[in-house]
């Protein structure tokens, strides 16, 4: 049995609309999760929109959420996110989900 460190980090991606400023810089959207193992709590979050704002948004939306509680993490992006990306970032946070109990559970390296 491995023991994991006390913080872990995922990422998850997703693609981007077209017709977004984002897709031009980026074909998909990256996110970056800074998770407490033991919790689940996100202690950082970061991703690859197209402005310092929306990143800064995005990092302060994910923060504190927790990766056992998706119903609750797709809720906050569902009722303070209205940008563009809101599919793919939902998207790419569900990858997170996927990475991080793949960790979890021992099957990652």
């Amino acid at each position: 049995m491995r023991t994991l460190a006390d913080e872990i980090f995922v990422t998850g991606y997703a693609k981007l609309p077209s017709n977004i400023t984002a897709s031009i810089m980026y074909e998909v959207i990256a996110v970056g999760l800074l998770i407490e193992s033991e919790t689940g709590r996100i202690i950082e979050a970061d991703c690859t929109l197209s402005t310092q704002l929306g990143n800064r948004f995005v990092s302060k939306m994910l923060q504190n959420q927790n990766m056992n509680d998706m119903d609750q993490m797709i809720h906050v992006i569902d009722r303070s996110y209205f940008g563009s990306a809101k599919k793919a970032i939902k998207t790419a946070v569900l990858n997170c989900k996927k990475k991080y109990d793949s960790v979890i559970m021992g099957c990652e390296e």
